[in-house]
């Protein structure tokens, strides 16, 4: 058997202490021996190192006024390099950084039709992005990583193969966005929304869910024993493209009757006889869920009607997955985490008459937490994890990628 490097076991090393600081917080030392396993020489050592590199700085004692010295701690220098999550969704742009230990230090929102150009529309969001590193905490740096969220199938170099409510098909965008910000990891906006939900939302502690993002379109994350689920060439989730009427309406997929025609937000509004185009500039993405939501806490009849076919359409398409999966349970983000308290009985409903084990499939119905931001938030997530792979490259300005936060 081979010996293991002294520099890999290093990297290593020096990873799993910047991640045991930006973790848990604020540690001694002795903590952090005691936490991970390692000697305290080593720690301390390594801690030199990552205090050297500009990623820990020393913060105040541990445990002040207890019997005993107490213990200088450290922390993740909040002046040192930070990571950047980008989102372009059908009509709004978004962009967060956050430092490595994940405290926000930007977060911006354009209301904007993306169904455009792509370089015009990749272009207005390197404007925002540029706006990010104007402010005084990057002082014109470029991010140590860069994730962007995407509402459509991605591949493995970061190329875009189609996004039908965007229209467009074969973009390299990654490619686009890297002459400014360096390297672009390019993900599925759903499957981020669910590293967002698993990481710092309704997902933390569950080790098995179906995240439901409610946008024009309908996609869905899959965490899987702790994991995301991508699939085998990663395209794994478009529950939004799941044929509800084969009759139906045409998709812009170029099949009907998908799921999200039926019960994605442009359905949902017409349903409540409300026009979608009545989102003004500046709208926030979560505008249709709460005004929705105010309509039926009023007892508008056509509201509570819309809510009622909308949560019947997706409870069908919710009980396929929840027989061939059966996870702990199932979130509704976006639009829809507002509007649960109207959509969860007649979800739940079909469920029971579906599901193969009925009531006993144990699958609840929640609201997501962190709404329309969420995949974003899962783009600055998984930048900072990627990140924080190999701190001795972070701090020569690159790093490489790594798979997406698991629960432990």
């Amino acid at each position: 058997m081979k010996p293991a490097d002294p520099r890999d076991v290093r990297r290593h090393n020096l990873s799993l202490v910047l991640r045991e600081v930006s973790d848990r917080g604020p540690r001694s030392r002795a903590t952090i021996a005691l936490d991970t396993g390692l000697n305290k020489t080593t720690v301390s050592s390594l801690v030199a190192e990552l205090i050297e590199l500009g990623l820990l700085r020393e913060s105040g004692l541990e445990r002040p006024g207890a019997v005993g010295r107490p213990a200088q701690r450290v922390e993740i220098d909040p002046a040192g390099p930070f990571a950047l999550g980008l989102e372009v969704n059908v009509d709004y742009l978004a962009a967060e950084a956050t430092d490595l230990a994940g405290a926000a230090h930007h977060r911006s929102f354009v209301a904007n039709d993306n169904r455009a150009d792509p370089s015009e529309v990749l272009g207005r969001l390197l404007g925002l992005a540029e706006r990010a590193l104007e402010q005084p905490f990057a002082a014109g740096r470029r991010p140590a990583a860069t994730t962007l969220a995407v509402p459509g199938l991605v591949d493995g170099e970061g190329r875009l193969i189609v996004a039908p409510n965007l229209r467009w098909s074969d973009v390299a965008v990654a490619d686009l966005l890297s002459p400014v910000l360096g390297s672009v990891a390019v993900e599925n906006e759903a499957n981020l929304g669910a590293v967002a939900e698993l990481v710092e939302g309704a997902g933390r502690g569950l080790r098995d869910f179906v995240y439901l993002s409610g946008e024009i379109g309908i996609g869905a994350g899959i965490v899987i024993g702790g994991e995301l689920f991508r699939g085998a060439q990663g395209f794994g989730g478009e529950i939004g493209h799941l044929t509800i009427d084969p009759y139906g309406p045409p998709c812009g997929c170029g099949s009907r009757g998908c799921l999200e025609r039926l019960a994605g937000q442009d359905a949902l509004l017409r349903l409540a006889g409300w026009d979608p185009r009545m989102r003004g500039p500046g709208s926030r993405p979560e505008w249709p869920g709460a005004m929705l939501a105010q309509a039926a806490c009023e007892g508008n009849p056509k509201t509570l009607e819309a809510l009622s076919k909308v949560g019947h359409t997706l409870g069908i398409a919710i009980a396929s997955v929840v027989n061939m999966l059966n996870p702990e349970a199932v979130l509704l983000g976006g639009h829809f985490a507002p509007l649960v308290d109207w959509l969860r009985e007649p979800i739940e409903r079909e469920l029971h008459s579906r599901l193969l084990a009925g009531d006993g499939s144990g699958c609840r119905v929640l609201a997501a937490r962190l709404g329309s931001e969420a995949a974003v938030r899962g783009a600055a997530a998984l930048s900072r994890r990627e990140a924080l792979a190999d701190p001795a490259a972070l701090a020569r300005g690159t790093a490489r990628a790594i798979d997406p936060p698991r629960v432990a």
